[in-house]
């Protein structure tokens, strides 16, 4: 299997419709198995009503002390902004990459 590029990790990122009053549960699933393929171990931590998780992965030694990442999964509404591309499809122009979480988190 080939390794996938950054701008192929990013497009299906950015498929995810994760939209804050929706469920990230899809999104956090795919990066949990992309990361147990590679060798990372993760956890999920639920929020009160099972449709959200937080992801907690761990890279390196357990024993030594260590870096903490953290990052946010929603994404606002799209709806009455003027996209000029489709917000869930990563669309290059003139030099630059646009989806909705391109140059947030999930960028």
């Amino acid at each position: 299997m080939q390794t996938p590029t950054s701008q192929q990790i990013l497009a299906q990122l950015i498929a995810f419709d994760t939209t804050s009053h929706r469920s990230n549960l899809a999104l956090i699933d795919h990066v949990r198995a992309y990361l147990a393929e590679h060798g990372v171990d993760s956890r999920l931590v639920m929020d009160a009503t099972g449709q959200k998780a937080n992801l907690w992965a761990t890279i390196g030694p357990a024993d030594r002390p260590g870096v903490i990442l953290s990052g946010h999964t929603d994404t606002v509404p799209v709806e009455g902004q003027d996209w000029a591309s489709d917000p869930y499809a990563l669309t290059a122009r003139d030099g630059r990459l646009y989806g909705r979480g391109s140059c947030d988190m999930k960028g």
